[in-house]
């Protein structure tokens, strides 16, 4: 059961404090609601700044503080700010939401306050968590842009958890993780200079342009060796509604750190919108409700054990994507949709028509209506939302953080271990490295055995993201169209490439959707790329010289 947890500050001791001058926090103290722990909101800024911040942070190694004060703050006019207090007024502003909001039960008052939020130094089992609501956005640090060999407060970034370091297996996970990591550092210089060799720079492209695309490659290749402990930077924008429901699921999660990091996420949010979190922590509300969230789960646990055993599923050999459900009839409901607009007949009757027309009518129907698609932003309206598709997937597990994000999916997921083998990128066999990261392997692998037979609940932490893991996705043909053309573009990472354009041929194939999957004009069945970034490297250098002319 759960409890309330009391107004005082949350300790922050398992994490790594940032340094600043005493003229930084000078600087720093009217935008952060602190200045030392790893979750901190934003405030007193233009909403444009911050959700600029926020996309720069995806692709940066620093702090959203550090960030700020090097390459914001000198643009910003922040005369007068000294003096800001971000609690003014709000007093007044507690009164009036206790009344329309606490009160009164108006869920819908809380749709209307956002809150920028950072949270810092959380796991990658931890971001799949915070990640987890629809009506969210979220921005995470990218293992293709962040070395990962850059230490944090002199050590590796990986979460340690308490409990494991102080047990007896704390100096194996210590040790594991570093080797973990240190054969991370090492393949990803020797991979660099493997694919620096391989990839001539071309003829106008600039060092700066080709190092980065080089890098980018490199990083791919080897982020499978980094562990689910891995630490990670998660912007996210949400409403007061949706951090209330964040929480009270993170408040239920069998997980320590979900707990834990929850109420860093709660002191701080209620430093900035304090009555639409009122009810998280009250026994009969917030605390009622993570209650209930937690003994489904437990129940769950118990009753799937009986029902199923503990038998495991002969697993596949590699990857693989299955379409398990589908709706024979969807083409026809979907030109159904198209025309519902535009007429004044009951849907039934329109159903009626579409099934009476001929097959190049429809076709017509569905040619108009998807338009003249110049690029793949140009995407139709919701008669598209009218059929599904599920989908069983077994990939990698960092294919599988992308995927994981499409909020608009119905997305769940097993639990993580080493049952279902690994993934290894062929250019590894080809470098000469394969043998090391098999070791990688291996020592993760041994790791989650020890920590499966004490912490169960935390022996995901030792998996390595090139272990594969099992779940499903369901989405409706629209978020198909945006999903599958985002996912298989040549710039994106081959793992979870190979996923989306395997869903789009059984779209084709297996349920018969022709005509939707033709839709789909911009899905790239192309093999693998020699340098996937170097376009969009191009492209982002041809706009910094656009804006250095202006």
């Amino acid at each position: 059961m759960l409890h309330c947890v009391s107004g005082q500050t949350p300790l922050v001791a398992n994490y790594v404090p940032e340094e600043f001058t005493p003229d930084e926090r000078d600087i720093l103290r009217p935008y952060f609601t602190n200045l030392d722990g790893p979750v901190f909101a934003l405030v007193n800024l233009p909403e444009v700044v911050k959700g600029a911040l926020f996309a720069r942070y995806s692709r940066s190694s620093k702090s959203l503080r550090r960030l700020f004060l090097d390459e914001f703050v000198g643009e910003l006019d922040t005369a007068g700010d000294a003096t800001v207090d971000a609690t003014i007024g709000l007093e007044r502003a507690e009164a009036l939401y206790d009344r329309v909001f606490f009160e009164y039960g108006d869920d819908s008052v809380a749709q209307l306050g956002g809150v920028h939020l950072a949270c810092e130094q959380a796991s990658n089992i931890l971001t799949k968590i915070l990640e987890w609501g629809r009506l969210m956005s979220y921005l995470e640090q990218s293992t293709r842009y962040i070395p990962y060999d850059e230490r944090l407060g002199g050590r590796y970034r990986y979460h340690r958890d308490p409990d494991i370091v102080s047990s007896k297996l704390g100096a194996r996970y210590v040790s594991d993780m570093d080797q973990l990591f240190t054969i991370y550092s090492e393949l990803a210089t020797e991979m660099t200079e493997h694919f620096r060799g391989l990839h001539p720079k071309g003829e106008g492209d600039s060092d700066f342009v080709h190092r980065q695309a080089v890098r980018a490659k490199a990083f791919d290749a080897v982020r499978g060796i980094l562990p689910a402990a891995a630490l990670s930077n998660v912007g996210i924008y949400g409403s007061g509604q949706a951090y209330e429901a964040l929480l009270v699921r993170m408040r239920a999660s069998t997980l320590p750190e979900a707990r834990h990091y929850s109420e860093l996420m709660l002191h701080e949010l209620r430093k900035v919108v304090p009555s639409f979190l009122k009810r998280v922590d009250l026994p009969d509300r917030g605390v009622a409700t993570s209650n209930y969230l937690a003994e489904n789960n437990a129940a769950m646990e118990t009753i799937a054990y009986e029902v199923l055993g503990d038998d495991n599923a002969p697993t596949p050999h590699g990857s693989h994507v299955e379409l398990v459900d589908f709706d024979p009839e969807g083409e026809l409901k979907v030109v159904a949709a198209m025309l519902y607009p535009h007429t004044d007949l009951p849907e039934s009757a329109v159903l009626d028509r579409v099934h009476s027309m001929s097959t190049e009518d429809r076709l017509g129907v569905m040619r108009a209506y998807v338009g003249d698609r110049t690029n793949r932003r140009h995407r139709p309206g919701r008669a598209l939302e009218r059929t599904d598709y599920r989908f069983d997937v077994l990939s990698d597990y960092g294919g599988f953080r992308d995927l994981q994000r499409h909020r608009m999916a119905t997305v769940e997921w097993q639990t993580l271990g080493p049952l279902h083998g690994y993934v290894r990128p062929a250019s590894l066999s080809e470098a000469g490295v394969a043998q090391r990261f098999d070791d990688a392997m291996e020592i993760s692998g041994g790791l989650w055995n020890l920590l499966a037979e004490q912490f169960p609940d935390r022996a995901a932490y030792a998996v390595s993201l090139a272990h594969r893991i099992r779940y499903t996705m369901q989405f409706n043909a629209r978020e198909a169209m945006h999903m599958l053309e985002l996912r298989s573009s040549v710039q994106g990472h081959p793992s979870y490439r190979a996923v989306a354009q395997r869903m789009h041929r059984l779209i084709e194939e297996k349920a018969g959707h022709r005509a939707i999957a033709e839709m789909m004009t911009y899905v790239d069945h192309s093999g693998e790329a020699e340098l996937e970034r170097i376009g969009a490297e191009r492209r982002a250098e041809a706009r910094r010289g656009a804006a250095g002319a202006e």
